[in-house]
């Protein structure tokens, strides 16, 4: 059995940063993939970062050099590393992971995800 328990989220400043956390029971890279989703309210949940088994990683465009996508094998643990934060961050952000085939790269739909953690808020104030 698997679990995703995220945590980190806040209320912070346009321009602060924040460390988001994914908990993960069992092996994290029992999963081919493990990816952050985000959804704004009224908008569909989108993909922002993931990182495959061997540590290939995808970015969402709109957080290309702020966000970084990174883990810790040894502890289960996921992480996003969220820089230079906007407004337009704001959204309540889901550790997600993949369990269907290896492939060449991450998968980016949402999905082809099947895992879910229960979500923590960012919230970002001009």
């Amino acid at each position: 059995q698997v679990q995703l328990v995220e945590s980190g989220g806040g209320l912070v400043q346009a321009g602060g940063s924040l460390r988001l956390s994914c908990a993960a029971s069992g092996r994290i890279f029992s999963f081919n993939a493990v990816g952050w989703f985000r959804q704004a309210t009224g908008k569909e949940r989108e993909l922002v970062a993931t990182i495959s088994t061997i540590g290939n990683t995808y970015y969402a465009d709109s957080v290309k050099g702020r966000f970084t996508i990174s883990r810790n094998n040894a502890k289960n643990t996921l992480y996003l590393q969220m820089n230079s934060l906007k407004p337009e961050d704001t959204a309540m952000y889901y550790c997600a992971g993949y369990a269907g085939d290896p492939l060449a790269l991450p998968p980016i739909r949402r999905t082809l995800y099947n895992y879910w953690g229960q979500g923590t808020q960012v919230t970002v104030s001009s």
